[in-house]
């Protein structure tokens, strides 16, 4: 106790507000003290008392080496503020959201998106063990996938995640107060969960009635419910728009809703009859709808996600996904609280026992005494709710009661459990009940228990949406689906519970809530205990949703809640500490005696160790394969070894010190008397000299004292007289200046006042206008309305030709009064003019009195004035003067120097000539460094250009795999009868036929570019940019046009809404409603056809204009004829406007007019208003004969005022229908011209818009261009116009690509031709060199005449597949061991040439096909065999380079001798050929790497991070509970640094043996160590136990080594050592000081090749393995980044291990000729001919 409980001992204390808090020790414990004498972090002395009676001292902390493990069962002392304080600081210091805890992953809700769910941290995870890796959810994935792969049980990760829903406007979604989160798009996860749907093959349609439905539930919430006066009653509101929106949605009757909602139907045996509900009932019947609609969608989705994902096969294991809330108390808690704890009762009761049954296998397993380990059983409570008579129970009971309430039952809950020990009642309530769980105490308010158990639907709503117009909504509610399961997904799954399911009473059940939660979780319970469970923790840190804010008191409820304390108890309990004994005796091998150090037994020597170190036999255990320790124990020997550590520190500092200090006293011995005996005599010399100074300097001072103080007197008294001159003048000019701003002043306010008042008057004369103007214009609509009713009548038609024959009196009456108006206003403003001019004069006699009284007081101070106003005025004449010179003079300067600048340029034009000339004439080595150095921008872009070209081949040939793969697929189906599964590597959801395929355009272009797509396969489509972004083009130009029609169909819409509000209801006949009703009918279809028609004509104006560019210049020189004759369109339909506007007003004058005559005759002719019948004035007419009758109307007008005589024969019937024709003619006419005239001016107005917002653009680049430097702007010129010439560009290239499609076309069809022509020709070509052979053969075989061989191999056309079997498929490289390297390439160029020779076009294609074929046949089969594919590599380059040897091409025969040219192709080109070998090697060239890669990268991990190179120099910390991953396998896997160059040694001896090209060796080594680097580099970013400084040592020595291998086998140019410098400075970085803000700068300015994410990473990461290494600290790395802000780093913290570097493959001719090369026998081709 005494060695524990020392001085600087660290402990922890209770704090209210940090819930622990750390302290230190001052003084040491001895037992018996009652307090403790503690330091708190703040310097603050405490004491801490003590229970002396149970002896229960404060928690001790962890040493700072353990702290911010990533796993809490690896810290020594495990209890609750250990466990909190590395959350918290792994939480915010290092930013870690994920901790082990044992078998749980503890998350931490960060509230912010990071950077740890990519694709790149996949593939990292994936197929790493679990303790190897930082915590990480794809960890625990990682882990159930390998368990469900390797073993027969079937794994089940449980997990539990926050969940959360937003929208504001919905009762149902806004009880959590805000429903917005920063950072998440509603609308991109929305995207995404429609994606999610058609993946599982959920069409359009159902989409959109499970969001329909899914709205329909949320405005059924905000049903309003309104309580009647009685209270029995209530009833929903016709008019309540939620309820109309429910039933649109779901396609239901408003009424039957709106009666059902309110009401339900009592059947007994004898009727039937309706009751209404109260408030309370309805709510919760239309709340208990809401969900069981919901349900039943949810168990549509899960059905039809099944049927999607569902197979023939059958289903052995799975993997599920278990989340569910945590346990939960409010303050007012009720049935949902009491469902959730009961889960989370019989969760925890499993995982305890799942926590204990998994230490109890560890002991076993490790053969050490087991002793068990009592842990919280919450079996009471789960009886308590569950059993018989329990509360479940009494609440079904009590629901089935007709009068059942929630206080009988919760007084049958006090009667019947007041005796448990996990029930309790309330003191001040009978409505509430309190219930002991694990985590808390919780109080139950048993108001709405009931009512939520029951649950009840109502048979009357449901049967009304069953009678559902929309078949998706109909179907969810028949009754074989309510019947129907919900675990669908098990059903072919077998699962045994580990234990007898819990008997149900026999009392018959109904399906209560209650009831329904507790079979569901018996359930439940039987799968997890058939599983292997893993279990994740969510922690949110705080309440508040603050971004990396962590709240202790919020943190700690949550750890208690959720189980993860109760696992660091049962560790804590038993031996949480565990140890390897090797990497025990490295650890601790400092505290082992220096004469047991020679025993080699390591387990005897750790076993005495400890039994010497620890005297209690209990605090350790001794298993098979490792060391087990009690909490605190690992502490204690951590503690033992500093001390050692600190102790031989203090000694060898103690000796060095004392020699340093020894040293140094004698050397300042003997200084210091040398410089003593010089300082004495100089101080001497130095006191006589200033005792002689100090005399001669107290008489100068005397003299300069008595000078300076005359000096000084004199001084002031001077300025005191200036300054009171300068005073006094000061005071009277502020006086004067005073005086002339007041007078100022009151001649401003004068002016001012005045304006102020004639612009107020101008102002409400204005407003009178205006309001006389909108009186006037009211009054006119009125009239104009009375009129027009008026008109309608027959009394108007009497009265019509009174106006008529006085109308042109009126007008002339009309006129002389408007001329005798002028007049008098004429008059009025002559007056006016002359009143003014008599003020102005009267105003300038005053001033002129005014100024001469003024004169003659203040005519010098005027005077004065005036002249200094001059003065200011000439200044600023002068100033002006000078600015204007300063422009003239920099305008010109600017001139000279835009002259000198052409001038220089010029001049630097020549001296470039000149330097041309120089060039050309320099010597060569000047020369070829220019060329080397255009020679490396060219290598740069022909390597761009190679990795495009790279990518598209390895596009093809996985495409061409996967065509192989489906034809061998077809084949066996085709042979084989039956169902077959689909192969492994493709998915099972690529043959349903449910898919939508790609759609197409309406336009041509479009749809040959989308059917390139459907052609060569989106992945491969997407590489290629040009298809990429001429689709993107064409989308932008359908939106645009979809957004155009879409805003004249509004427009159209609009005119409608308004000419139809606008239309009120009148008297008027039938035969105008009709021919309005036809009119409006009439346009509408206009409007739709014309709408129908916009696309195509828009189509057919493009293909027009696409067609003129082709034909024509790119430059639009139709643009301004169409512009031109567009204003004339617009002008013509002006001036026909007007015209109409004309003919209105005049028939609009007519009808005033004769108006004020009937109202000025009413007095005088009373009869006329009488109504009198006229014979044919109701008879229908023709529209002509009505207007001819209507003038003629006007005409007799004129001459009679007789009304008898003008209604002879109908004549004034005729005159009103035509007047009536005539103006419904005219109105139309205008409408449709208004019409028009508005449609042009809408156009006209959107290409004004485009204008300006084009000239906004380029006024906006203008202008900063403006601001930016010279070469800046030219840099950004050069940008606009490449991005210019890009659209340009594209837009060629589309004409290109359908003048190539033709092209095309057209040689398709001459092959076709030519092909007949060639096959003719080649069969009269084989018969005449069939008889040549015979005859040869005849003429050799009678002279017996040899001949030299020529390097030419002959053969049969049927002895092809021979060779290509004997040479290529069935040919081992071990056969051609002692051979020629490449010899199958020599042979297959000599057939080559043999056909070439003899001109055989065809037996040149075969045979190059079948050899190509034939070896991606050999390189498919042997896919894993380096050997084999590196073989067929350098056969295959070797026989490129024999085409382009011997192709007769000067270029590639620089180096051939004179045989060599000789044996040259003749008569064929192969030019293509070599392109397809070309390919073909990089095809094998990757797949040599993706070989290489698989066998080395099981390795990288373990040889250069793990591995000890140096030994004794890392070391060890201890492990948690991941380290014991049931997924690991047993054995040791580990591979050191030599087992890298071994593999290493055999890829450089296989591909040197077999002749590759040394080229393509250095290009394979640099991939292979950029594999190494990245998956190293990888590894240490997400690793916390390898980043210390003794890796950083071990790295830098591997690095080495591998550098020191390329060196030896002359690899060192291949660029493989610059692919390592991320890994290298990495290493640096770890071993770097890492302290002060020099530190940081030395990080900045060593680390470039690491990006900013991947530094800041290792910082955090980085872990100290011994307590005199110091942890990295926050503000250092805020330093960092911040001087690394500038960099422009990508955001992706991993490197792609998957990258590859483009191959060059380049020209090597060979030596060898072909009449040298030897065929050896065991080939097997005798059947070629040495020609």
């Amino acid at each position: 106790m005494g060695e524990i409980w020392g001085y600087y001992t660290r402990v922890w204390i209770p704090d209210p507000d940090d819930v622990w808090r750390s302290a230190e020790l001052t003084k040491d414990y001895q037992e018996g003290d009652k307090s403790l004498q503690l330091r708190l972090e703040d310097e603050t002395i405490q004491e801490y008392p003590i229970d002396v009676q149970n002896n229960q001292l404060p928690f001790l902390r962890n040493p700072d080496i353990l702290v911010g493990e990533n796993d809490l069962t690896a810290l020594s002392y495990l209890h609750e503020p250990a466990v909190l304080h590395n959350l918290k600081v792994r939480f915010l210091e290092s930013n870690h959201i994920y901790t082990y805890c044992g078998i749980v992953l503890v998350a931490i809700n960060p509230y912010d998106q990071l950077p740890i769910y990519g694709q790149d941290v996949i593939y990292a995870y994936s197929g790493q063990n679990m303790g190897d890796m930082d915590p990480h959810i794809f960890a625990v994935a990682e882990e159930a996938y390998k368990q469900m792969a390797s073993v027969p049980p079937v794994p089940d990760p449980l997990t539990s995640f926050p969940t959360a829903a937003c929208a504001e406007d919905f009762f149902y979604t806004s009880q959590g107060g805000n429903t917005v989160i920063e950072g998440v798009d509603d609308g991109e996860d929305f995207e995404k969960t429609r994606q999610a749907f058609t993946l599982v093959g959920v069409r359009e349609s159902h989409q959109i009635s499970i969001f329909k439905i899914i709205a329909s539930i949320l405005h059924l919430g905000n049903v309003e419910i309104q309580a009647e006066r009685d209270g029995d009653s209530c009833r929903v509101s016709p008019e309540d728009e939620h309820l109309s929106d429910f039933c649109r949605l779901l396609g239901v009757e408003h009424s039957q809703m709106e009666h059902w909602l309110c009401h339900r139907k009592l059947v007994t045996t004898s009727e039937t009859y309706v009751k209404t509900m109260s408030l309370q009932q309805v709510v919760n019947a239309r709340d208990a709808l809401a969900k069981h609609i919901y349900a039943q969608l949810f168990h549509w989705i899960v059905e039809h996600v099944n049927k999607a994902l569902h197979t023939s096969l059958k289903q052995h294991s799975f993997i599920g996904v278990l989340d569910i809330y945590g346990f939960e108390t409010f303050e007012v808690n009720s049935f949902e609280q009491f469902c959730i704890n009961y889960a989370n009762e019989k969760l925890q009761q499993q995982f305890n026992s799942h926590v204990f049954k998994l230490e109890q296998e560890e002991y076993m397993k490790e053969q050490i005494p087991w002793t068990l380990i009592d842990f919280y059983d919450n079996q009471p409570c789960i009886d308590l709710i569950e059993a018989k008579l329990g509360i479940l129970d009494l609440l079904d009971e009590e629901c089935k009661v007709p009068k059942g309430t929630d206080q009988n039952w919760t007084q049958k809950l006090y009667d019947r459990h007041s005796g448990s020990q996990h029930f309790q009642k309330p003191r001040m309530s009978n409505k509430a009940f309190i219930v002991i769980h694990f985590a808390d105490k919780v109080e139950y308010l048993s108001d709405g228990f009931l009512e939520k158990n029951r649950d009840t639907v109502y048979e009357e709503q449901i049967n009304i949406l069953k009678a559902s117009k929309f078949p998706l909504v109909a179907d969810l509610f028949h009754d074989g689906k309510d019947s129907a399961p919900a675990t669908t997904t098990s059903s072919r799954i077998n699962i045994r519970s580990s234990r007898p399911a819990m008997k149900v009473s026999n009392k018959e059940h109904k399906k209560t809530v209650g009831y329904q939660f507790r079979s569901s979780l018996h359930l439940l319970m039987e799968t997890l205990n058939a599983t292997t469970p893993h279990y994740v923790r969510c922690i949110k840190p705080n309440d508040e949703k603050l971004p990396f804010h962590f709240n202790p008191k919020r943190a700690v409820q949550q750890l208690r809640a959720c189980g993860v304390l109760e696992t660091i108890r049962i560790s804590a309990a038993g031996y949480p500490s565990r140890w390897s004994y090797h990497d025990f005796f490295n650890r601790y091998r400092v505290l082992v005696k220096k004469r047991d150090l020679t025993n080699a037994d390591k387990k005897a020597m750790c076993r005495s160790v400890l039994e010497s170190l620890i005297k209690d036999p209990d605090k350790f255990q001794f298993g098979r394969t490792k060391i087990f320790f009690r909490a605190g124990q690992v502490a204690y020997l951590e503690k033992l070894r500093a001390d050692k550590f600190r102790a031989a520190t203090i000694m060898i500092q103690k000796t060095v010190r004392g020699w340093l200090q020894k040293v140094k006293y004698r050397r300042l011995k003997g200084a210091s008397l040398t410089l003593q005996r010089y300082c004495r005599g100089y101080l001497a010399r130095r006191l006589a000299e200033r005792l002689r100074r100090s005399r001669a300097a107290v008489v100068l001072q005397k003299q300069y004292r008595m000078q300076r103080a005359r000096r000084a007197y004199q001084r002031v008294r001077r300025a005191a007289g200036i300054i009171q001159a300068f005073a006094r003048g000061m005071f009277v000019r502020r006086i004067y200046h005073q005086v002339l701003r007041e007078h100022k002043a009151t001649v401003i306010q004068k002016h001012v006042r005045g304006w102020m008042t004639r612009r107020r008057f101008q102002r409400l004369r204005g407003a009178a206008i205006v309001i006389q103007c909108g009186f006037r214009r009211l009054k006119a609509k009125q009239e104009l309305k009375a009129l027009k009713i008026e008109a309608r009548s027959a009394e108007h038609l009497k009265r019509l030709n009174v106006g008529m024959e006085n109308k042109i009196v009126q007008l002339q009456r009309k006129i002389d009064d408007q001329n005798k108006e002028l007049k008098t206003l004429s008059e009025q403003l002559s007056a006016i003019t002359s009143t003014h001019d008599m003020e102005v004069e009267k105003l300038k006699k005053e001033l002129a009195c005014y100024q001469q009284n003024q004169g003659e007081d203040s005519g010098p101070q005027l005077q004065e004035e005036v002249e200094s106003l001059r003065t200011e005025l000439q200044r600023a004449h002068s100033e002006r003067k000078v600015l204007e010179d300063t422009h003239t003079r920099e305008k010109d300067e600017l001139r000279k120097r835009v002259a000198d600048l052409e001038q220089e340029n010029a001049l630097l034009k020549d001296e470039k000539e000149q330097l041309n000339n120089q060039i050309l004439c320099q010597s060569k080595d000047e020369f070829a460094q220019k060329s080397v150095k255009e020679n490396l921008v060219m290598k740069k872009e022909l390597e761009e250009e190679r990795s495009r070209h790279q990518n598209l081949v390895k596009e093809y040939s996985r495409l061409e795999q996967r065509y192989d793969n489906l034809r061998d697929e077809m084949t066996i189906l085709k042979q084989t009868p039956g169902h077959r599964r689909n192969p492994s590597n493709q998915s099972s959801l690529e043959s349903d036929s449910n898919y939508p395929s790609i759609s197409t355009s309406e336009v041509g272009d479009t749809e040959d570019t989308l059917q390139q797509v459907e052609e060569i396969g989106l992945e491969k489509a997407a590489m290629d940019m040009t298809v990429f972004l001429k689709l993107q083009k064409r989308v932008r130009e359908l939106e645009q046009e979809r957004k155009k029609l879409q805003v004249q169909l509004e427009k159209k819409e609009q005119q409608d809404g308004k000419r139809v509000l606008a239309e009120q209801p009148s008297n008027d006949s039938d035969l105008d409603q009709d021919a309005d009703l036809a009119y409006n009918s009439l346009k509408r279809q206009e409007l739709e056809s014309e709408n129908k028609k916009l696309k195509n004509e828009l189509n057919e104006l493009r293909k027009a204009v696409a067609d003129q560019a082709s034909e024509h210049s790119p430059a639009a020189a139709g643009t301004p004829d169409s512009y031109s004759l567009l204003l004339n369109q617009l002008r013509l339909a002006n001036e026909e406007l007007e015209v109409r506007k004309e003919e209105v007003l005049i028939l609009r004058t007519q009808i005033v007019s004769a108006d004020q005559r009937r109202l000025a005759g009413k007095g005088s002719e009373p009869n006329i208003n009488a109504r009198t019948s006229w014979p044919n004035s109701e008879k229908h007419v023709d529209q002509e004969d009505a207007i001819e009758a209507y003038h003629g109307v006007c005409q007799t007008n004129s001459k009679t005022e007789d009304w008898g005589y003008l209604n002879e024969d109908g004549e004034l019937g005729l005159a009103y229908q035509g007047l009536k024709q005539v103006a419904r003619l005219l109105e139309a006419q205008l409408q449709t011209q208004s019409r028009e005239h508005e449609e042009e001016v809408d156009n006209l107005k959107t290409q004004l818009e485009a204008l300006k917002e084009e000239m906004d653009r380029q006024q906006q680049t203008f202008c900063q261009t403006l601001l930016l430097s010279p070469e800046a702007q030219v840099e950004f010129g050069v940008q606009q116009e490449m991005s210019r010439l890009t659209n340009e560009n594209l837009d060629l290239k589309e004409l290109v690509e359908k003048l190539e499609k033709n092209e095309r076309k057209l040689k398709k069809q001459l092959k076709i031709c030519m092909k007949k022509v060639q096959d003719l020709e080649a069969a009269q070509a084989l018969a005449q060199s069939e008889r040549k052979r015979h005859e040869l053969n005849r003429q050799v075989t009678v002279q017996r005449k040899e001949k030299d061989f020529q390097g030419m191999l002959e053969y049969h056309k049927e002895d092809e597949a021979l060779l290509i079997r004997n040479l290529v498929t069935e040919l081992k490289p071990q056969a051609l061991a002692g051979a020629v390297p490449c010899l199958p390439a020599y042979i297959l160029y000599m057939c080559i040439r043999h056909a070439d020779y003899v001109n055989d076009d065809l037996k040149v294609h075969s045979l190059l096909t079948s050899t190509i074929n034939g070896i991606k046949k050999v390189l498919k089969k042997h896919n894993e065999d380096f050997e084999m594919t590196s073989f067929w590599l350098s056969n295959t380059c070797r026989l490129l380079h024999c085409l382009k040897q011997y192709s007769g091409d000067e270029g590639f025969m620089t180096q051939n001798t004179a045989k060599q040219n000789e044996h040259c192709l003749k008569n064929f080109d192969l030019t293509e050929y070599r392109q397809v070998l070309s390919d073909l090697s990089i095809q094998i060239y990757q797949q040599l790497i993706k070989i290489a890669e698989g066998l080395l990268q099981p390795m990288i991990v373990s040889a250069m991070l793990e591995n000890e190179s140096i030994q004794g120099l890392s070391g060890v910390k201890p492990t948690g509970y991941r380290k014991r991953t049931s997924s690991m396998p047993e054995g040791d896997n580990s591979y050191c640094l030599e087992a890298i160059i071994r593999q290493m040694n055999s890829f450089h001896t296989v591909m040197c043996d077999q002749g590759l090209d040394p080229e393509i060796i250095l290009q394979v080594f640099r991939q292979l160590f950029y594999m190494i680097n990245a998956v190293t580099l990888n590894n240490l970013l997400l690793r916390k136990d390898v980043c210390s400084w003794s890796t950083g040592m071990q790295l830098r020595y591997n690095i080495s080594q591998l550098e020191e291998w390329l060196r030896g086998r002359n690899l060192h140019q291949s660029g493989a050592v610059e692919t390592m410098e991320p890994l290298i400075q990495a290493a640096q970085l770890l071993q770097l000081k890492k302290k002060s803000p020099e530190d940081a700068e030395a990080i900045c300015s060593l680390c470039t090749a690491l990006s900013t994410q991947q530094i800041v990473k290792i910082l955090n990461l980085y872990t100290p393995l011994n307590e005199f290494e110091e942890r990295v600290t926050v503000a250092f790395i805020r330093t960092i980044q911040a001087q690394l802000q500038d960099r422009n780093d990508p955001q992706q913290l991993l490197l792609d291990f998957k990258h590859m570097f483009p191959v060059l493959f380049p020209f090597n001719p060979s030596s060898l000729t072909m009449d040298s090369i030897h065929i050896p026998a065991c080939l097997n081709l005798e059947f070629l001919n040495e020609v």
